[in-house]
């Protein structure tokens, strides 16, 4: 799903400037190459309780559409956008210095990192552990042969490398806090992959699957879980992003795309 356009500010031919959560919180993301935020970016954010009130890593960040929905629905949440493309790293401080997004950008700060990094190098980049209380994270997940595309940054945004869960959730250990939350958004065939990866470091996981309508299958999964904690996997109630086809999206999905709703229900 889309976000609506932005009147505010004129488009140029590299960028968009677009409105998310009816206009609380504006995206630059550039307009042809790399990768442009919509609903898999709502859905993750909505993963974070309506109530969090500590300090969010936003891993793989883009242009910072996720972690800016995050501050948006969490008045009281920090956030750092943490992208390794120096390219989108620079369209998320743009977005950060947009005008309407002034009520959140003390609240939000952009660090040009490697999220697959560990130990010393993890920290010499800025990622120091026990540092967080919440990550978030949209990795890469197409299969290299899937939607190949010549436009190296959106490559690089949408297509997995091997090993990539479990060092990106690996890193996720090392700096959330104990107790602290984790939030995946992933296709359905990765699951295995990511319960391997959080196997031994997190626990009490949930995981919610995004279906187009009801009688087709799954196209989303997002996984939560709690670092150190060690009760098993519960499957929660799926979300419908259309009631059936041909209708438009659904109440629940409309609340959770606009800031109105969290996607575990609490």
């Amino acid at each position: 799903m889309s976000a609506a356009r932005a009147t505010l500010v004129q488009d140029t031919p590299a960028h968009t400037v677009d409105a998310f959560h009816r206009g609380r919180f504006w995206l630059v993301q550039p307009k042809q190459a790399g990768h442009r935020a919509g609903m898999d970016a709502m859905m993750l954010a909505a993963a974070v309780p309506s109530s969090f009130a500590g300090r969010l890593a936003d891993f793989g960040a883009g242009a910072g559409a996720a972690g800016l929905a995050v501050l948006s629905r969490c008045p009281d949440a920090k956030a750092v956008l943490i992208e390794r493309s120096p390219e989108m790293a620079a369209f998320a401080a743009t977005t950060l210095a947009h005008p309407g997004n002034a009520h959140l950008n003390d609240r939000a700060s952009v660090l040009a990192a490697d999220v697959a990094l560990s130990g010393q190098a993890r920290t010499a980049a800025g990622l120091a552990d026990n540092s967080f209380d919440f990550v978030i994270m949209n990795p890469p997940f197409n299969a290299a042969e899937d939607r190949a595309t010549p436009d190296p940054l959106r490559r690089a945004a949408h297509v997995t490398e091997d090993g990539l869960f479990d060092s990106w959730i690996r890193s996720a250990a090392a700096v959330v806090r104990p107790r602290g939350g984790l939030a995946v958004i992933a296709r359905p065939d990765q699951l295995g992959a990511i319960l391997d990866a959080i196997s031994g470091r997190f626990g009490d996981a949930e995981m919610l699957a995004v279906h187009p309508r009801p009688e087709a299958a799954a196209i989303r999964i997002v996984v939560r879980a709690i670092l150190g904690a060690r009760g098993k996997l519960s499957i929660r109630p799926p979300l419908m992003l259309h009631a059936q086809s041909g209708d438009g999206p659904t109440e629940r999905t409309e609340m959770i795309n606009n800031g109105l709703a969290s996607l575990f229900g609490d």
